[in-house]
């Protein structure tokens, strides 16, 4: 487990490309935190560093959002909504899964079965709400993340 301290909105946009350049098709990454955590501004930066040129926005009334102008296709879902694996399952995420990066937040507990390997984040913000640092850990499940640099 890597820990990060990510203290603006910028910086937690720089991680998701730094994150982005270790990303390769097939890639399940799994974000988990509270509202405001910065889990959509992650995905924003690592939209960016796949070359997705536009907008990263939350998906969380469309469920899912596919961008595919980058040098990988991102599939970006907000598990927020969904109360079980079946209601995941419904989403078809696997049909896309072996070509495309797919993040999903608020996937904690439901998309684990999507993929053996995947990549666990968690963000957390400072309970001071004056504070904007986010503690981020990135957590690499299974054979493909063995090898991976996940140092910020």
């Amino acid at each position: 487990m890597t820990e990060v301290v990510v203290p603006t909105a910028d910086e937690m946009r720089a991680l998701g490309r730094r994150l982005a350049e270790q990303l390769r098709p097939g890639d399940l990454v799994v974000l988990a935190g509270g509202l405001g955590a910065g889990k959509t501004t992650l995905v924003q930066g690592i939209g960016a560093g796949l070359g997705v040129t536009g907008a990263v926005v939350s998906p969380t009334f469309v469920i899912a959002r596919v961008h595919r102008d980058g040098r990988v296709p991102l599939v970006h879902v907000d598990a927020y909504r969904l109360g079980s694996v079946d209601e995941v399952d419904d989403l078809d995420l696997d049909a896309s899964l072996e070509e495309s990066v797919t993040v999903v937040e608020w996937g904690d507990g439901l998309v684990e079965g999507l993929a053996a390997d995947r990549l666990e984040v968690r963000l957390a913000r400072s309970s001071d709400p004056a504070d904007d640092t986010r503690r981020v850990s990135l957590t690499g499940v299974g054979e493909r993340w063995v090898t991976a640099d996940l140092s910020p």
